[in-house]
């Protein structure tokens, strides 16, 4: 049913849910995987003006990506899938819009992203490029609701 699975990533708990169901759906459907990390330079622009290098920043950003984007890889082919990967940068343009852009640019048939299902003033607050995902791919969309970490409190 699914041939071409897209997997954006960002190397955090959440979208390592994502990638590890996409990992099963393409191991099962025999499709193929493109991972995509967007680095955002924009957001660097406005949270640190003055206070750090914003170059030596961006350089950071992006070789974090390059590792995730590194391990994600290592672990789809652990599984013995076809995999390709491709880091993105982007200068004030919605993370959501590259994801979809790239989905259609390589013919994705389904778009898997991890996701904190954060709702209310959680959601208002910090936005959600999943939801943006969501509500504008013309592909399915599979969101993975990663479990909330344990906190110590709850470990007792």
């Amino acid at each position: 049913m699914y041939k071409r699975i897209l997997v954006p990533i960002d190397g955090g708990h959440t979208s390592t849910f994502g990638l590890q169901e996409a990992i099963r759906l393409a191991h099962s459907q025999r499709a193929k995987m493109r991972l995509v990390h967007v680095v955002d330079e924009l957001v660097v622009a406005q949270d640190f003006e003055g206070y750090i290098n914003a170059g030596e920043l961006i350089d950071s950003l992006e070789a974090a990506g390059r590792k995730a984007l590194q391990k994600a890889v290592a672990l789809a082919r652990k599984h013995k899938l076809s995999v390709e990967a491709t880091l993105f940068e982007t200068v004030g343009g919605r993370v959501a819009d590259v994801i979809i852009r790239e989905a259609k640019k390589w013919k994705a048939d389904l778009i898997v992203m991890g996701t904190h299902g954060r709702s209310g003033f959680g959601r208002i607050v910090l936005g959600s490029d999943a939801e943006e995902v969501l509500h504008e791919a013309r592909v399915p969309v599979l969101l993975v609701r990663a479990p909330e970490p344990k906190t110590r409190a709850s470990k007792k």
